[in-house]
């Protein structure tokens, strides 16, 4: 069967030689290496009845997801039959619609009312029970790694309370939307390219793992497992971090440990170094305080540079360190002020936000705390 595939292929190619030299010698190249990889392979399990729950697709979506199978096949060399039977059970989502939507405009963005939703009493306790459980991972991590507990605690916590709520979206579903047919917005063509890709990042990751790309199940977004990885990231990012020699950020939290400390490494933590430091700012500068927060989310000033922008850090900083001064804001309450270091702007890699990246830090802080107490509680009971 090998060797009649490979004169087959062998055929094809030499018919196309004198219209393209160049790609045929390197293929022949890659032949005599063995280099050509098997075509990919995934699987799916045709739908004996309709789902009553699935709205019809309408002509466009249906079309869209033809054209896009299509260029699965040609690009992956994905069996169409199976394509055909995976994007015959998709169906366009009408909720993931409304819940991509952004807050109204003019709606004042709130720190400490986004920062209440995730610091509370149950996901801190649920941090700590999830620390205790898996204390020789987040150790091992951090040893590997460079990555605090407190961090991969705060990530994991924040995205899914510890595995709790994974969502129930199915994957494909919520991609092909958001991919096909994402609500207007200044990006709308950025965010449906990139929707577009992780698309084709589930059907690739499905053929490497063995599973059936309808099988899984995340967020609205396309987010999978206990850290909420986009397919892409599972392919770059994860690792077996529990040794039974298979990536499942579904069901292993010890994998989700050793993949959200290596995403952070890739993305530029820097082992033993702060996160962020309160500030303030001046009243007359040589240079305006809102020069220096529209940056980017990187750290790139000195303290020279604070100190023409006027920032004042309330606590000391260390020496050869650049920062990035954060916002934020309280509604109609005073905006806080911090600095933030490469650690900081690494976790904001994760998600694009202040909000988010200062919530991390703040509830594996708040978990940590929570543990000592505990610990002082149980050596010292009550009489």
């Amino acid at each position: 069967m090998r060797n009649r595939t490979l004169f087959s292929f062998l055929s094809r190619a030499l018919t196309r030689a004198l219209l393209f030299p160049g790609l045929f010698f390197t293929m022949a190249y890659a032949i005599a290496n063995n280099a050509l990889p098997p075509p990919a392979s995934l699987s799916c399990t045709p739908q004996k009845t309709t789902d009553a729950r699935h709205p019809v697709n309408d002509e466009a979506f249906t079309r869209h997801l033809a054209e896009f199978a299509s260029d699965m096949q040609r690009r992956h060399g994905f069996d169409m039959d199976t394509l055909s039977c995976i994007f015959n059970q998709v169906h366009y989502n009408d909720t993931v619609i409304r819940l991509v939507r952004p807050f109204p405009a003019g709606t004042p963005k709130n720190w400490q009312v986004y920062r209440a939703r995730f610091i509370e009493p149950v996901r801190i306790a649920a941090g700590a029970k999830f620390w205790k459980q898996h204390r020789k991972a987040l150790e091992r991590a951090e040893k590997e790694y460079g990555i605090p507990p407190e961090i991969v605690v705060g990530i994991i916590g924040i995205e899914t309370t510890y595995g709790k709520n994974k969502g129930n979206f199915r994957i494909l579903d919520a991609l092909a939307t958001l991919a096909f047919d994402y609500p207007e917005h200044p990006k709308r063509d950025a965010r449906m390219a990139l929707f577009r890709d992780e698309l084709e990042s589930t059907l690739l990751l499905s053929a490497e793992l063995g599973i059936n790309p309808l099988t899984l199940k995340g967020s609205y977004a396309g987010a999978i497992g206990w850290p909420q990885f986009l397919p892409s990231s599972i392919r770059k990012y994860a690792v077996d971090f529990d040794g039974n020699g298979k990536i499942d950020l579904r069901h292993s939290p010890v994998d989700a440990i050793g993949s959200v400390a290596n995403f952070l490494t890739q993305h530029g933590w820097k082992k033993g170094e702060p996160t962020i430091f309160p500030a303030e700012l001046g009243a007359t500068c040589p240079r305006t305080p809102e020069e220096a927060l529209g940056l980017g989310l990187e750290a790139t000033l000195t303290s020279h540079d604070l100190r023409e922008f006027c920032v004042t850090a309330k606590t000391p900083l260390p020496e050869n360190t650049l920062f990035g001064l954060l916002d934020l804001q309280n509604g109609f309450e005073p905006t806080e002020y911090w600095l933030g270091t490469d650690n900081f702007f690494a976790i904001t890699h994760y998600n694009r936000s202040y909000f988010y990246a200062m919530s991390v830090i703040e509830l594996g802080r708040a978990v940590r705390t929570f543990r000592i107490q505990n610990k002082i509680k149980q050596n010292n009971p009550a009489p």
